[in-house]
């Protein structure tokens, strides 16, 4: 009998759940650096061998023109599970005389000696590689990739030429990938999203549709795909977008727009790629028109999609009200248990003023969100905060009430 008890007492220890747990630390915060002013745009992504990369775009001003603004790409490191970093390096430098866009420069206050590097992708690859994509003054795109976990990358190779394709379809003249991480596919295709505009709208980045690039060469060449959401009178300008490839092998992207609806955008294809079905709103996922991020967690036999971005907006009328319930605040953190269909558990992360994020998931099951808050410093612009926060926590904090 005692043995039994033994057993019982040992087994009940193993099935116990992890306590819920979180933790907060700074990546980035204004005043560190007396070179950047602005720190925006966070990533995040976990790589094949469990290191974890955090990237941002650093910016020299904190207000004014800031996406034409002077703009370098950092990346920290960490290899214990996102608990402590590395100093953080720049990872962009395309060499050359360089241009500013056209329609930039058509903008008040543009600084036509700044060098913009824009919207950068990561994608972890399977097979241990890491790919990057950013692009160059909203113009130019370029591929660089990793063999070493992000501590080194190759030499950047424009790819803009791939953009071409949308053309025929869209005369854009500003481009931008992502930005956030973004994905490969089971057949191991790597897919991006991307945005494009004709550049004649506010801040030259409207009015604007959304598509995908992918590569099925590891990186090697890169092809368009179909334009996924267009511009319309119910979908308003559909820009930031993120993918996830769903159990049955399909892509879903998540887009954030300027809808009426302040929902986000879903739609689905096959391939990642060509043949998008008709985007429809989630009316579970409020849209303050702000990044956010989606990832897949599969742990202890559960396979779930997490996604993250500002929860913000009064739900009970159902729309946002002309200048209110649409500031940047409260980002939280979803569960879908459905591939996607539906989203009962949301938790708060940051209760407050909160911006872009990103999500993503160690090897042991830790969830990672980066993303941005506001700050101690009053002038830095409230689209992006004073400081890019990684919280850390497991999934029993985010269902437990």
């Amino acid at each position: 009998m005692k043995l039994a008890y033994v057993i019982t007492i040992a087994l009940s220890g193993f099935l116990t759940a992890a306590e819920p747990f979180i933790e907060k630390q700074d990546l980035f915060t204004v005043g560190e650096d007396p070179a950047y002013s602005l720190y925006h745009i966070p990533g995040l992504v976990v790589t094949a061998k469990g290191t974890v990369l955090a990237w941002c775009e650093a910016r020299k001003r904190a207000a004014g023109v800031s996406d034409w603004d002077d703009i370098r790409i950092l990346l920290r490191r960490s290899t214990d599970d996102g608990k402590t970093w590395s100093a953080s390096k720049s990872i962009a430098n395309v060499e050359g005389p360089k241009q500013k866009n056209p329609f930039a420069l058509k903008m008040k206050n543009v600084d036509p000696n700044d060098v913009t590097y824009n919207n950068p992708v990561l994608i972890a690859d399977k097979g241990g590689a890491v790919h990057m994509l950013f692009c160059l003054e909203y113009e130019r795109v370029f591929y660089q990739r990793s063999e070493d976990d992000g501590l080194t990358f190759s030499k950047p190779t424009e790819i803009t030429s791939a953009f071409e394709a949308f053309k025929k379809d869209y005369d854009w003249k500003v481009l931008a990938t992502g930005p956030n991480h973004s994905i490969q596919l089971k057949t191991s295709r790597l897919v991006v999203p991307v945005w494009l505009s004709t550049g004649t709208g506010g801040n030259a980045h409207r009015p604007s549709v959304t598509a995908t690039i992918y590569s099925d060469d590891s990186g090697k060449s890169w092809k368009a795909g179909d334009i996924a959401v267009p511009c319309t009178e119910e979908w308003i300008n559909p820009n930031e977008t993120v993918a996830i490839e769903l159990n049955d092998g399909s892509v879903m992207l998540n887009v954030r727009s300027e809808s009426k609806a302040h929902r986000r955008l879903i739609t689905i294809s096959k391939d990642g790629a060509t043949g998008w079905s008709t985007p429809k709103f989630d009316d579970a996922l409020l849209e303050p028109i702000c990044m956010g991020g989606i990832v897949r967690y599969n742990h202890d036999g559960q396979s779930l999609i997490l996604f993250s971005n500002p929860h913000n907006l009064d739900k009970a009328k159902g729309k946002a009200e002309p200048g209110k319930n649409r500031d940047r605040k409260n980002v939280s953190v979803k569960i879908s248990r459905d591939e996607g269909r539906s989203w009962p558990v949301n938790k708060l992360i940051e209760d407050g003023p909160s911006m872009y994020s990103d999500i993503a998931v160690t090897q042991s099951g830790a969830i990672l969100c980066f993303y941005g808050r506001s700050g101690d410093n009053q002038g830095v612009a409230a689209f992006a905060g004073g400081r890019l926060t990684l919280a850390r926590f497991n999934l029993e904090w985010i269902t437990t009430p």
